[in-house]
């Protein structure tokens, strides 16, 4: 059997999207500027993922079913199907604050949403899957997140040094970061505007006339206001604009995300690859379905130590991107004319190119990435050749190797 072919991802429309980046990526005309966000690489129940084998396009979901063995032995003995899912995301507007439940508690929210019967597609369903979703992003420019709950100190100086902000040093003092998250999201929304609408009465005047710094949370506060507080009602998520690290990563850079782990995307493109879930807890930001009970009931309310992942060398001109869980790993490379590289997949690996273009060899066939059709899936049991037709940076998910 061929060890290579291409794919074709599902596009996700959803409203927070851009409208050129993931056309162009994919050559395909967007006549009605639909908003693009996602491009989805994998075998969710919700991916339409086709992979193009001679006898024409079949979903890869059905066509590793049929063809287990091809998913290696490692992950058919501990996962049973291909375990992450790479997405490429254009983040015009900001996303929800948000979280992911751990395996143990994805499992048994999604049997009980199950036995109560609520479909998989109701705007008020929490679990979409029993899987946990911890997550890496690779920025493929700049790009603006939230990530995690700032330091006690940095906090502190938040409440101290914004006026708005004072009443709330009380509970900070008496019941700490757990105590404050949690007053905050389950405060009386009367009590949230007259908290932020003065805040907000003050910087939006200098977000509208261009004089703010991206560097600084009043941005992205003025930003969320703009988008999301409707009819007067200021948006609760703007707190965690505050209280959460504000981070810029450049292109190239990195940040992994696990359950319980507090953060929303705020600008910007990446390269994503996760765990094989949706399940996502919002609490604002959003016009989708929050559930403050269960977003509290899995944040993990302790100061995060931000790691950015520059990416480490290995063999070759691949750059790998290490993640400490077993679903997936993700490698970069970039290729000059004429230079190649040699992988050797350990279970069905998916290739994306993002700019450029690359010849991929593998079992005797050869299929070519190019812009229009960037993504290809290999099988481990034959090496794949990649050799650089042009100037061009290609993504390799995969899953790490046992030790």
């Amino acid at each position: 059997m061929p060890g290579i072919y291409h794919l074709k991802g599902s596009i996700k429309h959803y409203e927070w999207g851009g409208k050129n980046f993931i056309p162009d990526l994919l050559q395909q005309p967007n006549p009605g500027a639909k908003p693009c966000a996602e491009y989805w690489l994998g075998v969710h129940p919700q991916d339409d993922c086709r992979i193009m084998t001679e006898h024409g396009e079949l979903l890869l979901k059905v066509y590793l079913r049929q063809h287990a063995a091809l998913l290696g032995e490692q992950v058919q003995k501990q996962f049973g199907h291909l375990p992450y899912l790479l997405k490429v995301l254009d983040v015009k507007d900001m996303l929800s604050i948000q979280v992911h439940p751990t395996k143990t508690e994805a499992e048994k929210g999604f049997a009980r949403e199950n036995e109560l019967a609520i479909p998989l597609t109701a705007p008020n369903r929490n679990y979409k899957d029993d899987n946990h979703k911890p997550e890496l992003m690779v920025a493929l420019g700049d790009f603006w997140l939230l990530h995690g709950f700032r330091q006690p100190g940095e906090i502190e100086m938040m409440l101290k040094t914004i006026p708005e902000f004072y009443p709330l040093l009380t509970v900070w003092y008496h019941e700490g970061l757990k105590g404050l998250y949690a007053h905050l999201m389950r405060m009386p929304q009367e009590n949230v505007n007259e908290i932020l609408q003065p805040l907000l009465q003050r910087i939006l005047p200098l977000y509208d006339s261009g004089k703010m710094d991206k560097h600084h949370p009043d941005f992205w506060a003025a930003r969320a206001d703009r988008t999301f507080s409707k009819n007067g009602q200021a948006d609760r998520g703007i707190f965690s604009v505050y209280l959460f690290n504000l981070l810029h990563l450049t292109k190239g850079q990195g940040i992994f995300q696990d359950a319980g782990l507090p953060h929303a995307y705020l600008e910007g493109q990446n390269v994503e690859i996760m765990a094989n879930s949706d399940n996502v807890l919002r609490g604002g930001l959003t016009p989708k379905h929050i559930d403050v009970d269960e977003l509290l009931k899995h944040v993990v309310c302790t100061p995060t130590t931000v790691r950015i992942m520059e990416g480490n060398g290995v063999a070759g001109t691949e750059v790998l991107y290490a993640c400490p869980v077993p679903d997936f790993q993700l490698g970069q490379f970039t290729l000059n004319k004429t230079q190649t590289a040699r992988v050797s997949p350990l279970t069905a690996e998916i290739l994306l190119l993002l700019s450029g273009s690359v010849l991929a060899e593998a079992g005797g066939k050869q299929v070519t990435l190019k812009a229009g059709e960037p993504a290809a899936i290999a099988f481990p049991g034959q090496h794949v050749i990649l050799t650089a037709l042009e100037d061009s940076v290609i993504f390799r998910a995969s899953v790490p190797e046992l030790r």
